[in-house]
Formats: structure tokens, sequence, C-alpha cells
């Protein structure tokens, strides 16, 4: 007899709620759950085949250890012990540097990958960290941490209530958004226009997000900051800046007039391909609206003044007078944000804490550059050990990094590696020990990171929709277990993990004289946690400790596990409000307007004004019914339109004879793929594309269906010393690359 459950969809950003029908244990359905407080019955793609991703044969049931240089399934018993003597041998040998960590995307999906990573991170003591973030987003992290002191305080547009948004290589009807949690964004885009608003676009593609724009620019790639630093050229020399409530909050505005001096509509027009009339067209309609929000994503973001892009979408905000504004862009507040501070000077944002050992890339934000990890394995200096060891959690950094080929025989090199995983895929298929998840419906949901970025503030928990399956371990279970055999702690139960965390947050917390629990005792408050588990009690103390909390009984209407899990299609905690100045940690305690690293790198844009390719440029792309290389196994989020083509505009075929649907080769600074040409107006001229994630042909792995139509790498077109300077942000695109046909 089938039943049915609710759980949140783990599979992009928009965390959707979702209505679960089960058979058994098996999921066979889903679809929206109409009273969801967040997503309304919203759902996509991806959320549809829930139950496809969720049952994907090609899942691995059993952690697997390397014998004989062959991967066989084993214990979980087997597998951590061979961990704690992979890791700490390492470790004891060559310190704790020389164990590198790679998080993929997939962390922020889970509650395992919010809750275990940064224990573990402390725990091991190493610098060597790599993620996802310097291959998307850590410019904005970076140009946040400079303006405001927090590089996770990123405003977001409020786009149920404003009245004119500018979107900069952003596509979110097929992303669903990023950094900006919505659910049903292309209805709220809709609805935008529908209530008299104006939405612009600025992509060098035609995207489904451009043709629903009142106005689309199709802009050269990677000229984001020189257009974004014209128009703010523009509400200077037209007195069109106007920072109404924000001034007494801001500085640097005279230094920000003068920086932007030399970036004119006319200078920046040759190198972006748009004509200095439109640009002021664009400055003046931004400043003239009555609420405006300047969104920027991906493409604006993987180029190379990425961070200067990002730093300038809120230089326009906050000179129209639309930061911390309804209609403008705000300060979303999660229920599991920490207790807040007063206002006040904060401890600022630092960058370069450490360097890379090889090409002496600054840290940002503790993370090294992605790009970089295949030469802290394969390169041996005189400064360090080389990384030696590697626990990789939900990453697939040989499709998602740079030179995919340099890092797949870096990693044969490594003395040990763990990956937690549930396929065998192009990075894990080089471990010693695979530690495979169970899947999605068997493990408990929130979203910790998704909702500080949330369009509107609400709180949403939901408990494993099927038991877990004999044989498998729960995701917080194994990184928990994963954190001791790294640790020196192999052995140890695994609650202690959480025990730890709340000790040591509890007894932070009574020491803050703003906290809640100020002044009582940390044992007495977590013998108070409920929930039935150490990730629950863990939820439980920060739902109570947050800014909508019971603060322990102090507030009886607050939030605690207890009220949250009453209320199984969530909270609704209202629309964002003005926030200014709590969030701000600058060590001014104002915003920065122009911080001293921001100053130093415009020369470097500067520079850009007098280039010009001299053939096509390369840019990536996103499809709805995938999420970079993750659903490429799932039948159904593949095929039809999801497909690993050339997009090449009509002018740039005819010019060098490619015809639609023949093969063409692609010959960048990294290497050269071979890919089917798919002739369409869609990109602008002197543009080609390919999207991110596939490549799906090594031997080894077990993506069964991913392989029969594998694609291939765009990142192997890249060498990986293309990056952000700022952020470290892996280049991906506006690179030059050579077409030719291979008819």
């Amino acid at each position: 007899m089938s039943r049915t459950a609710l759980r949140i969809c783990p599979l992009c950003e928009a965390t959707c709620g979702l209505t679960l029908t089960i058979d058994g244990t098996r999921v066979t359905g889903a679809r929206g759950d109409q009273d969801d407080v967040f997503s309304r019955g919203f759902i996509c793609p991806k959320g549809a085949s829930f139950g496809a991703v969720d049952g994907d044969p090609d899942r691995l049931r059993a952690p697997l250890v390397r014998k004989d240089g062959e991967l066989r399934e084993a214990s979980w018993e087997e597998a951590f012990d061979a961990v704690a003597a992979g890791i700490r041998t390492v470790v004891e040998r060559y310190g704790p540097h020389a164990v590198g960590v790679v998080l993929g995307n997939p962390n922020v999906h889970t509650m395992a990958g919010a809750l275990y990573p940064t224990v573990l991170l402390a725990g091991l003591g190493t610098h060597s960290l790599f993620t996802a973030s310097t291959v998307d987003q850590m410019p904005k992290h970076v140009s946040s941490g400079l303006l405001y002191g927090d590089a996770n305080a990123i405003p977001v547009p409020d786009l149920d209530h404003t009245d004119h948004l500018l979107l900069i290589g952003a596509n979110p009807l097929e992303s669903n958004g990023s950094l900006c949690t919505a659910p049903d964004f292309p209805g709220k885009l809709k609805a935008l226009k529908a209530r008299g608003g104006t939405l612009t676009v600025i992509d060098p593609r035609r995207t489904r997000t451009a043709r629903l724009a009142d106005r689309h620019i199709p802009i050269r790639p990677g000229t984001d900051a020189l257009l974004l630093a014209a128009m703010a050229h523009v509400l200077f020399d037209e007195d069109l800046a106007q920072l109404g409530a924000l001034a007494p909050q801001v500085q640097g505005l005279d230094e920000l007039r003068s920086a932007v001096g030399d970036f004119t509509p006319e200078a920046v027009a040759g190198a972006c391909d748009v004509d200095a009339a439109t640009i002021r067209t664009l400055a003046r309609e931004l400043a003239a609206a009555p609420t405006a929000a300047v969104y920027g994503r991906i493409g604006s973001c993987t180029v190379q003044h990425g961070t200067l892009a990002s730093w300038l979408v809120d230089v326009l905000t906050i000179l129209t007078g639309n930061l911390d504004r309804p209609g403008g862009a705000l300060f979303p507040q999660a229920a599991t944000d920490r207790t807040p501070r007063p206002a006040g000077p904060g401890r600022g944002f630092a960058l370069g804490r450490w360097h890379s050992r090889v090409g002496r890339h600054p840290e940002a934000k503790g993370e090294l550059p992605l790009s970089a990890l295949a030469e802290e394995i394969d390169t041996a200096t005189e400064e360090g050990e080389p990384v030696r060891a590697l626990i990789a959690v939900a990453a697939n950094p040989v499709l998602s990094a740079p030179d995919g080929d340099r890092l797949d025989k870096a990693l044969d090199s490594l003395d040990f590696m763990v990956s937690v995983d549930p396929y065998l895929n192009e990075t894990s298929r080089h471990a010693q020990v695979v530690l495979p998840p169970p899947p999605p419906a068997q493990s408990p949901h929130h979203d910790f990171a998704f909702n500080t970025l949330a369009v509107r503030n609400q709180v949403r928990y939901t408990r494993p929709a099927v038991p877990l399956e004999p044989g498998r371990m729960a995701e917080t279970e194994i990184l928990a277990r994963l954190v001791l055999a790294a640790t020196g702690m192999h052995g140890a139960d695994p609650s202690a993990v959480d025990d730890l965390v709340i000790a040591q947050t509890l007894g932070k917390a009574v020491q803050e004289p703003h906290s809640p629990v100020h002044g009582r005792d940390p044992k007495e408050l977590a013998a108070q946690l409920t929930g039935d588990n150490g990730p629950e009690r863990r939820l439980d103390m920060m739902l109570r400790l947050g800014p909508y909390g019971d603060g322990f009984g102090v507030r009886p209407d607050g939030l605690s596990l207890d009220k949250l899990l009453a209320h199984p299609h969530g909270i609704d905690l209202g629309p964002l409000s003005s926030r200014l100045p709590q969030p701000l940690k600058t060590r001014s305690g104002a915003v920065e307007l122009l911080p001293r690293p921001i100053a130093d790198d415009l020369p470097r844009l500067r520079d850009a004004l007098e280039q010009r390719p001299d053939g096509l440029v390369l840019v990536g792309r996103r499809h709805l019914r995938s999420n970079n290389s993750w659903m490429h196994n799932i039948p159904a989020l593949t095929g039809g339109t999801n497909r690993c083509t050339l997009h090449i505009h009509p002018e740039d075929a005819e010019r060098l004879g490619v015809r639609d649907g023949s093969a063409v080769r692609v010959k960048g600074a990294g290497g050269e793929v071979t890919a089917p040409a798919e002739v369409t107006d869609s990109v602008r001229p002197g543009v080609v594309s390919l999207p991110h994630g596939w490549g799906h042909d090594r031997p080894g792995t077990r993506l069964g269906h991913a392989a029969t139509d594998p694609g291939v790498n765009v990142n192997q077109l890249l060498d990986g010393t293309l990056l952000d300077p700022l952020s470290g942000n892996a280049v991906l695109n506006g690179i030059p690359v050579k077409v030719t046909s291979r008819d």
C-alpha cells in the first residue's frame, strides 16, 4: 500500500517542498507540496524526478576498499579502519597540511555536509582546503567580505517587491537561481512584469531568461565589470547617485567617484560591444526606478574580473539607495543564524592569510583555488610538503576543475584518498576507500546555507521519508566517523562529535553578553535539547539560540525543534526587512565602498579597456534538468535539449564551414575536445558555448547511463592558470578558443 511523505528537495538551490509517494521503501512519485510555506507547490523537472534520482541502481550500497589494486565491497568497520590508517600515517609523517580536503557543491544540499566538514577541518588543522566555491561563487564571497566585513553577508534581490531587476550573467529560468534561494524564480519574474516592473538581462546568450526580458544586452563575455563600472560612472556624472537612508552607514563615496572616473560609457563601449547610449540608459533606468535590484551570478563571477564585477553589482545597488531596502536587495535572516550581536565595528575580512605552496595563490575565506589542487599534489617545492592524502566529500573535481587530465594523473600519485560519494565517478574511482551515503529519501533535511540566501525568511525541516536500508549508514554518521578517523579518535562513539560541538557552542554562548543564555549553565542547557540523534540536537540548539529562537525558555513563543516538527510544511517568518547596520562586521562598522584590495585591482580593469579578442571566446551554460555533473546518470533528466553540444552562431558556422550536427574540434590552452555543433542564434557572433559537467568517458566508473552519452569535459580546454587574483576563482567564461570542422 502506498503512502505519502514530505521532503525538501535537495537537487538545486530553490529548496522546494515535495510530497513523495512511497510504496514500501521505494519512492514512486514526487509532486510539489501545495502547503509548503515557501514553495507553495512549485516543482521543476529535477524535483519531479526525485524518485529516479533516489532509486538510481548505480548508487553504491556498501563501502568500497581497494585491495590488490581493485575497489571491492567491504564492511563499514574495515572501511573506517583503512581511513584512520591512511590519513593518520600521512599526518604523523608529513604534517596536517599534507592532507587536502575537497568539498563539492552537494555538501550544501545536505544536513551532514553543513554540520561536519567544519569540525573535520578544525580537527585536522590543515590549510589545504579546496571547494567548488572557487569554480563558481567565491568572487561574491570576497566582495561581500570586503564591503560588509562578512563573506557570508550576501544581499539578495527582493524579487516579490522590486520594480526593476537587472540580471547580469544569470539565467534563473534554467538554474532556478544561485546565491538567491527562490522557489519558482520564473514565476517571480513573470509577476514582476505583470505588476508593471522592468526586467533587464545582460548576457552573451539569448537564454530563456533573456527571452522573457524587456531588454536584452548581448555583452561581450568577460567584460561585465567594465559595463558595471561605466554605469557607476554615469550615476556620479549625472548626479544620479542618491544613497538616501544609507548615507550615514557608507564610507568611501568620494574615493569611489574618483576610482570609476576613467570608465566612461564611451571608454568601455568598444570592449563590451555595448554602445555608450545604451549604457547610459541602463544607469538612468536603474536610478529612476522606484525600487531596483541588481543580481549577478555565474557568468559574471567566472571571468577575469569576477570579484570586481561582484563588487560593482552591490555598488550600483548602494549608489541608487536600494541596499537594505524593501524592493531592493536585503540581507536574509535564517533561523539557524547565530544570535544577532549588537551593531558596531567587527574584525573585518582578510585575504591571503596563507598561500598555496606552488603557485603562491592567496587563501580566500579559508580556501585555496580548486584550480591549484593538481599542482599541490604533483609538484615538489622547498616550501612544505605536497598534498599526499585527500579527503573528497561529494566532490568530482576531475570534471569540475580546469585541466582534469592533469588532476586525473595527480590523484593516482596520492599516498591515500578517501571519497564520500554515492557513485564511483571520475574522481572517486581513484580512492582507496569510498564511503557511500544513502539516497536522499533516507536522510533528514534542513537548509542551513540556503536559508541565509532566501528571498523570504522561513524555516523547514523534514525527517527521513523512509528508514535506512539494512547495511546503509546515515550520512551524518559517516561524516562523524570520518572526523574521528581522520583526527586520531578512531573507534570513539560518533555521538562524541555532536556532543563536543554542543558543549563548545553552549560554552561560548553563555559567555556572550548579548546571548539569551548569558550566564547560564551550559550542561543544564544541553540537557534540555531534544531530538532523536546528535544532528537533531544540534539543530535544536541552533534554532533556540538563533534570532527567532526560544532562548531555552526566555521567549516561550520562539523556535525550537519541537515547534518546527509540529509544522511539517514549515514556518513562515515573514518577508525580508531592513537589517543594517547589524550585519556589518567591517573594522569601521560601516559599508566600506572602496576597500584597498579592490582599489589595487582596478588598474587591471583599466588595462582591459584596450583588450579585444581576435577570435572566438567560450562561455558555459546550464540546463533546467541538470545540476553540474550530478544528474547525467538519470535517464529522465538527459536527452532532448539537455545535450553536450557546441552552440555556435550561424555567421561563425558559415565562416568556419561548420554544419549543424557535424563534429567540431574545440581547442583551448589546456587541450582540445570534439563535440557536435549546434548552429543557433541563441549565442551572439564571436561566442561559442559548451555546457559544464560532462565528460563521463573515463574507465573505471560505474555510471551506466551517463556513459552511453558521455559528452566532453569543457574544463579540459583550460590549463588552470587563468584565475581572478582576488578570489582565486577559475576563469571559465570569455576564454579564447579555436574551432575547426572535423568534416
